[in-house]
């Protein structure tokens, strides 16, 4: 019953399509030259003026330079731009690294270079390198697949040699520099890689003047250049620690005044290193080998302002927000984790001691006197809890509304560009917590807060909204956003990430679940069905979240709630009913996924695509080892807080979540939902807590604080409790309430009846 929403959805998703790119014509020649360290920052009129005429006639973009090992050193840049795949240069024992390097900056690693004929170059470790990154690395790589793509390949510089060398360590032609008359060399063969220095100083002026040497040799290479050729000028790595975005820069025919783009990145102005390989194939002519590169083709789209000056300030800001949201997302989620930890530890007596003595009882007994009414404390054997006061448990419920809301404020920080202060810290924090308080009074000050499920509601429903309108818009605020991923890791540019994904997942299915509390029973599985199928949508259309696996992890999770949010358990019957639902909804995704051009697939259309050709070992490896690798994130604590404090404290007989399920079933199925969904998600995206830490973040404080409103009415009577007496005069007869033929006194006498109040479900108080 609830399949049918989840299918809509999915056939929803397939209405738009992106209009085909006009493919660029292609050239005769392609000429890579690598600056490692180059950023937008050193690029400008005055200091960089062949750099800056190039990119005014060309295309331009920011390169993000992951390779298979953080941080990008000069030699991994150019093993990954050879391979176009994620590769390391690791030739030990010749490369061991620097001991006395504490300035994080890349070792100078030296590498043998042998000229037997003076022409071409051979490199001895070249094997080593292709077999490290074949048995130890899970990507799969194979140094040297591009020159081994093409008939020939000229190398000027020891970086472009280490890019250029044939997987068996020959490099067709090789010059250790550039020489004064370079046209025969670059005319001789159809790819050429020139390295032209580096850009590593950390000092302003030092870094000016490197910068100004390689434009100088830019320049001569461009004097050089063949006819009906392509320039692609790249900041292939890192020189330090301290990762950055690199500048990129394509001219030649059909590369004319654009931004850069590849469908591996989906966004305007974006590349990876590993799209070079792809792309001087295709400009070229030539296809692309199967199942060696990861990464597509570069294209240029319209859309970059015509005055450069202006359209440069795009991408330095972008390299700026990405170095600075990597430094302030750790200290974030650091201190989100342990104030949710202060808030678990103080929570917990507060639930220990909320529920309080019951209310003593009336009784009508005739002994007690005329009116027959008393009112009789009751006793307990073992002293009670003193109550905690109520301005403390005020405090402590805003505090909770406040922790759940973090994140959707500071998604919502990143609307202002406090990265481009001196500090951008200090802005953030300030940002964000202005909006936490809005937030947070938003809440507090409306009338449904009163209500047991009024601050879950709400919370979920500004929680999902901020997502989903980000997505909506383009997902600007989750690019190199502190709450959403960053390019510099390249492991997306556009869409859901994880944090969103798992703020959607807990947002749409409590919301779900409030609404179905709040209709009759038989209705509540398509109201959790229609309500998380427009979830799916968001997150797995390919023009809005672009995110299949996260589609699906929401549909096992909708399926889940919607089968059992009218009560009972989880029988087979309804597993059944979910697991179809799942089937049915993957099923579409996959078909949509694999209707799609390769280049454009999604993480689950490759996926099935490795499975088919053999390769999805190492899909499967990866996703482990990034996994893996995502555990030491203090995502990874704020879901473990939860789960502690989920079944050590909100799940004890005394810790009320059992009677918050028990009043609301619609919540229990929601939360089971959520459940389901932040595992798989986890699971299958290979993202290890953090779908689940994100979701811990908003849901965890929501059922605490529900929970202490369920245990504040524990005592109040579920039976219809009784009122005031009123007073009736019985004629001799029979009795009005029993209809027996029972008389009273003879002439008449006096009866008590009693009024019933009626309970409400819905916020779990008694309606007087």
């Amino acid at each position: 019953m609830a399949v049918i929403p989840l299918v809509l959805a999915v056939t929803g998703s397939t209405a738009a399509q992106a209009a085909p790119a006009t493919p660029a014509p292609t050239v005769d020649y392609v000429v890579i030259v690598g600056v490692p360290g180059l950023r937008w920052e050193d690029v400008s009129a005055q200091q960089t003026p062949t750099l800056w005429a190039m990119a005014e006639r060309g295309s331009i973009g920011s390169l993000s330079v992951q390779s298979a090992d953080q941080p990008t050193c000069p030699l991994d840049g150019w093993v990954t731009l050879g391979a176009g795949n994620r590769a390391l240069w690791s030739a030990a024992p010749a490369a061991p690294p620097n001991p006395d390097n504490s300035s994080g900056a890349c070792p100078d690693v030296p590498v043998d270079i042998e000229r037997p004929d003076g022409i071409g170059a051979f490199l001895p470790d070249q094997r080593n390198v292709v077999r490290h990154n074949q048995e130890r690395l899970p990507y799969g790589a194979v140094p040297g697949a591009l020159a081994e793509s093409v008939r020939c390949t000229v190398a000027v510089g020891t970086g472009a040699a280490v890019g250029a060398a044939r997987p068996f360590g020959r490099v067709d032609r090789y010059e250790p520099q550039l020489p004064q008359n370079a046209a025969d060399l670059l005319d001789e063969c159809v790819l050429t890689m020139v390295g032209v220095g580096a850009v590593a100083a950390t000092e302003p002026a030092a870094r000016q003047a490197q910068a100004r040497a390689a434009d100088a040799l830019l320049a001569r290479v461009l004097a050089a250049r063949p006819p009906e050729s392509l320039v692609i000028v790249a900041g292939v790595s890192d020189t330090d620690d301290a990762r950055r975005l690199h500048v990129v820069v394509a001219e030649g025919p059909g590369w004319e005044r654009g931004w850069l783009t590849s469908a591996s990145t989906g966004r305007d102005g974006y590349l990876q290193l590993v799209d070079l390989a792809p792309t001087a194939l295709t400009a070229t002519g030539r296809a692309l080998p199967e199942n060696v590169f990861s990464g597509h083709p570069a294209r240029s789209v319209p859309g970059r302002p015509e005055k450069l000056d202006v359209a440069v300030t795009q991408p330095a800001d972008a390299d700026r927000e990405a170095g600075a949201q990597r430094r302030i997302a750790s200290w974030f989620f650091g201190v989100l984790a342990a104030v949710q930890f202060a808030l678990a530890v103080a929570v917990v007596p507060l639930l220990r001691r909320a529920r309080m003595p019951s209310a003593p009882v009336v009784s009508s007994s005739p002994r007690f006197g005329f009116h027959g009414l008393v009112r009789r404390a009751s006793r307990s054997a073992r002293p009670q809890p003193l109550a905690v006061p109520r301005p403390v448990v005020n405090v402590i419920e805003v505090l909770l509304v406040a922790a759940a809301l973090a994140i959707p404020a500071a998604l919502v920080a990143d609307a202002v560009p406090w990265w481009r202060t001196d500090h951008p810290g200090l802005l953030f924090a300030a940002v964000t917590l202005a909006l936490l308080a809005a937030g947070t009074a938003a809440v507090r000050l409306t009338p449904a807060y009163r209500q047991t499920l009024g601050p879950l509601a709400m919370v979920a429903a500004i929680a999902a909204v901020v997502v989903a309108a980000d997505v909506v818009t383009g997902a600007r605020l989750q690019l190199n956003g502190v709450a959403g991923y960053s390019a510099l890791t390249g492991g997306r540019y556009a869409g859901l990430g994880r944090v969103g994904l798992g703020v959607l997942v807990a947002g749409t299915l409590l919301v779900a679940g409030c609404l179905a509390q709040r209709v009759r029973r038989p209705w509540r599985p398509y109201v959790v069905g229609i309500v998380g199928g427009a979830g799916v949508l968001l997150a797995g259309s390919p023009y809005l979240g672009a995110d299949a696996v996260g589609a699906i992890a929401l549909t096992a999770g909708v399926g889940i709630a919607a089968v059992i949010s009218t009560g009972g358990w989880l029988t087979f019957s309804r597993l059944a009913w979910a697991t179809l639902a799942g089937l049915v909804v993957t099923a579409g995704f996959a078909l949509l996924d694999l209707s799609r051009p390769d280049a454009e697939r999604d993480r689950l259309g490759r996926f099935l695509t490795a499975l088919g050709d053999g390769t999805g070992g190492r899909a499967v490896q990866r996703a482990a080892a990034s996994s893996v690798g995502a555990l030491d994130s203090p995502l990874t604590v704020l879901a473990l807080v939860g789960a502690v404090l989920v079944w050590f404290a909100l799940l004890r007989p005394w810790g009320g979540l059992k009677r918050l399920f028990g009043i609301y079933p619609a919540i229990r199925a929601a939360m089971a939902g959520i459940a389901t969904a932040a595992v798989i998600g986890g699971v299958l995206g290979g993202s290890g807590l953090d779908v689940a830490g994100a979701v811990a973040a908003l849901t965890v404080p929501m059922a605490a604080l529900a929970s202490m409103r369920v245990l504040d009415h524990a005592s109040d009577r579920t039976h219809p409790p009784v009122a005031p007496p009123s007073i009736e005069v019985v004629q001799p007869g029979a009795d009005p309430v029993s209809g027996s033929d029972q008389r009273h006194e003879q002439g008449g006498g006096v009866r008590l009846a009693a009024k019933v109040l009626p309970w409400n479900p819905v916020d779990g108080a008694i309606n007087t």
